[in-house]
């Protein structure tokens, strides 16, 4: 049996903020090309988690691994990104009042300033490029609308879109599917199991249902700490998941 190739390993990652331990000692593996949903209650640590991945958080203690075993624990945020981990946080972030294109324009040429970017031509393969992009995430027909004028869902396609052209190897999504309605839910779950052929993707997720039907590994966090890791089949199995949280209405 072939070995799992790792593309993130956090090594009992703790972080203390003036006392209260946000995340305790937790050990996390990411594999190349998986889809992982990390669940739990309210304050269980998922955000932290991401935050200290991503290098918004310094952890107090622990380490994070990346690629082949650098640790970018201490590195800074921008030199993560920079590294291929992408973050994309609840609140769509994107320019309201640019067209569809032009956000995807900026996220392609995001190292000039806004007004260079967009007043400097593309090019033919540049074009191609934003809208394969636009294609995946199922916007290509709204290239040319005010971003601002999109649905919620489709708000969160394109910074997705916008994220892919930076060609990141590991995303970070917190909540997803927050507002969405079934539909674009449903859809949302289609595009994160098409972004694993080219890119490792974790999901902060309170939307069981979604889980469910997405999901090959789940892992739980309580109280800062790894609770249990499995299918969700074997979540819903554990009695102690079902005390602390399965038990408890998603907030």
């Amino acid at each position: 049996m072939a070995q799992t190739e790792w593309i993130l390993s956090c090594e009992k990652l703790t972080v203390d903020f003036d006392g209260f331990v946000a995340v305790n000692q937790m050990d996390f593996q990411l594999a190349r090309g998986e889809l992982r949903f990390l669940i739990g209650p309210n304050g269980a640590g998922k955000t932290t988690m991401l935050d200290m991945i991503c290098g918004k958080t310094k952890p107090t203690s622990g380490k994070v691994f990346y690629g082949d075993a650098t640790d970018i624990s201490r590195k800074k945020e921008h030199q993560i990104a920079a590294m291929g981990i992408a973050r994309k946080f609840q609140a769509p972030s994107i320019f309201q009042p640019l067209s569809v294109f032009e956000n995807m324009e900026l996220a392609l040429k995001q190292n000039r300033s806004i007004w260079t970017a967009l007043f400097r031509p593309i090019t033919s393969e540049q074009r191609n490029r934003i809208m394969e992009g636009l294609q995946l995430v199922g916007l290509h027909e709204k290239a040319h609308m005010r971003a601002g004028s999109l649905s919620h869902g489709e708000k969160q396609w394109l910074e997705i879109g916008m994220m892919l052209l930076q060609e990141p190897t590991v995303l970070l999504l917190d909540e997803p599917v927050a507002g969405m309605t079934d539909v674009e839910t449903e859809k949302t779950g289609e595009l994160l199991m098409t972004i694993t052929t080219s890119c490792s993707v974790v999901v902060v997720e309170h939307d069981m249902e979604f889980v469910r039907a997405f999901s090959s590994t789940v892992t739980v966090m309580h109280e800062g700490m790894l609770l249990k890791e499995g299918s969700m089949d074997d979540i819903q199995n554990d009695q102690r998941v079902a005390e602390v949280y399965l038990g408890q209405k998603a907030g």
